[in-house]
C-alpha cells in the first residue's frame, strides 16, 4: 500500500474537529515543528474519505494532500507511507494505553482489562472504527504495521505484568505466560470480536482477572 508518489508543494491547510492527532512512534521526530493545524487537516480529510465510504486502498498520499490542502511533502515530512499515517490515526481515537499502578498483578491486570474493555466500548460505538478494523485485515502491510506498533507492545505490557507475578510469587513460575496471557484478554477479546452484543459491564475485568488468578497462583 506504500504510494510511489514525490512529495509536491504545500497549500493551505484548513482543518474540523473529528481526529486528534497522536505522536508518532519512536519520538520526537528532527526537522521543523509539526503544525496542529496540518495535522489535523491531513486526518480530517481521510476521516472525510472513510466516512464518504472511500475503500482504504483507494485513499493515496496524492488524494490526502488534495482533499487536506497541503502538499505530498508536509504528509512525507510526518509519515513514510500510508500505512504509519493510517495507524497513528487510529491510535488517536482509540482509548489512551494504561499507565500500571505496578501495586499488585491483580490490580495491574484488572487496570490492564478495563483499557481493551474501554476500548471494545469505542470500537462498538464508532463507525469510524469498525470500518477501518475491517477493511485493515485485507490489507497485509497495513495489518502488520498496525500490529507491530499498536498490538505486540500491549500484549508485551501484559505478558510483563505476568513476569513481575512471577518474581513475587503471585503467580506460578512453571506456567507458559504466553498462553496465561491469552486466557486472561481471550474474554475481552471474544466479546469484542465474535460477540460484540454481549455486555462489557464495568465489573467484567475483575471478574475475569479473579478467575483466573485463582488457577494459576501457586499452592498453599
Amino acid at each position: 500500500m506504500t504510494d510511489g508518489e514525490n512529495p509536491g508543494d504545500p497549500g493551505p491547510a484548513p482543518g474540523r474537529e473529528t481526529a486528534r492527532p497522536a505522536c508518532a512512534e519512536g519520538g520526537a521526530r528532527r526537522g521543523r515543528p509539526r503544525s496542529e493545524a496540518a495535522d489535523q487537516a491531513i486526518f480530517d480529510a481521510v476521516v472525510g474519505m472513510l466516512e464518504a465510504g472511500v475503500p482504504l486502498g483507494d485513499i493515496s498520499i496524492e488524494r490526502i494532500a488534495r482533499t487536506a490542502g497541503v502538499g505530498k511533502a508536509t504528509i512525507y515530512r510526518r509519515w513514510s507511507g500510508k500505512e504509519d499515517l493510517f495507524v497513528e490515526l487510529i491510535r488517536s481515537v482509540e482509548p489512551p494505553d494504561p499507565a500500571l499502578p505496578g501495586t499488585s498483578v491483580r490490580d495491574d491486570l484488572i487496570m490492564f482489562l478495563e483499557f481493551m474493555r474501554q476500548r471494545g466500548l469505542a470500537k462498538r460505538g464508532s463507525a469510524l472504527l469498525r470500518n477501518v478494523f475491517a477493511q485493515m485485515q485485507t490489507h497485509p502491510r497495513l495489518w502488520e504495521q498496525y500490529h507491530r506498533t499498536a498490538i505486540e507492545p500491549r500484549r508485551r505490557v501484559g505478558i510483563e505484568v505476568l513476569e513481575r507475578g512471577v518474581a513475587t510469587g503471585e503467580v506460578r513460575a512453571d506456567l507458559d505466560l504466553d498462553l496465561v496471557s491469552d486466557l486472561f484478554v481471550g474474554p475481552l477479546l471474544l466479546r469484542t470480536v465474535l460477540h460484540p452484543d454481549a455486555e462489557l459491564p464495568p465489573d467484567f475485568p475483575a471478574q475475569v482477572v479473579d478467575a483466573i488468578l485463582a488457577g494459576v497462583r501457586p499452592s498453599a
